[in-house]
């Protein structure tokens, strides 16, 4: 990688709760921050019409988080959607599939985001990608697993000849923790923005705001956030 900048991140941030929780950790370690985004033909884009939004508040909260933000990227891969037949690319009902996953997996969705990041991370000089990847509450995807990770790092530094880092602070937490997370690094002012802006429904539903943000309420999106949120505000008030 040329011209590397120690300590300088490239964050994928879909405008959904947990990518902006990373954001913000980010923000938190980093001295220089970029993001990137994807358009894969998701059923869910409203996701990408929310990005600039929790970008511009997130960098109102904070003077040092402001200084450190900087440019957005957005990638047209659509060709993804193109080659995918799941519940977020198309309009099908959700459902457990044969294989014991849902059918909201996309193939090598979070793979081929890491390649394209790392890409961008090499022509950027930054060093360090920062995902929302957990296996202790999640859909059962494999390609958020700790090892589909480390294996990934593995190979695109063989294959860049670098020293990328690929870090993902939400990997052993459950979504109450990352309510807590979040508060912990941005106060109330950061719980409000993820509660008001951000977009994590699988339908794309944004109708109505429950006391844990917008969505359909019944997606598996929904539930964890809807139950991790209840979770949260259950153990601030013991």
């Amino acid at each position: 990688m040329t011209n590397a900048q120690p300590n300088a991140a490239l964050v994928l941030f879909s405008g959904g709760q947990d990518s902006t929780t990373c954001l913000a950790w980010a923000l938190s370690h980093y001295a220089k921050v970029e993001t990137i985004g994807f358009d894969y033909g998701q059923r869910h884009r409203i996701e990408l019409s929310v990005r600039p939004t929790v970008l511009q508040q997130l960098r109102m909260q904070s003077a040092d988080w402001d200084a450190r933000l900087g440019i957005d990227h957005m990638i047209d891969l659509r060709l993804l959607g193109e080659i995918s037949d799941t519940a977020l690319t198309q309009d099908v009902a959700i459902a457990m599939q044969e294989n014991g996953l849902p059918n909201t997996f996309v193939p090598g969705r979070n793979l081929l985001f890491m390649m394209v990041a790392a890409t961008v991370a090499y022509r950027r000089g930054l060093d360090v990608l920062v995902g929302g990847m957990c296996e202790t509450d999640f859909s059962g995807y494999p390609d958020c697993r700790d090892d589909s990770m480390k294996a990934l790092q593995v190979a695109l530094n063989l294959g860049m000849a670098t020293r990328m880092k690929i870090d993902t602070p939400l990997m052993w937490i459950d979504k109450r923790q990352t309510w807590e997370l979040a508060q912990q690094l941005g106060g109330q002012k950061l719980i409000d923005l993820i509660r008001s802006e951000t977009h994590t429904c699988y339908l794309g539903e944004r109708g109505t705001l429950h006391d844990w943000g917008y969505g359909c309420g019944t997606c598996p999106a929904c539930e964890l956030r809807a139950r991790g949120y209840q979770q949260f505000i259950q153990a601030a008030a013991a």
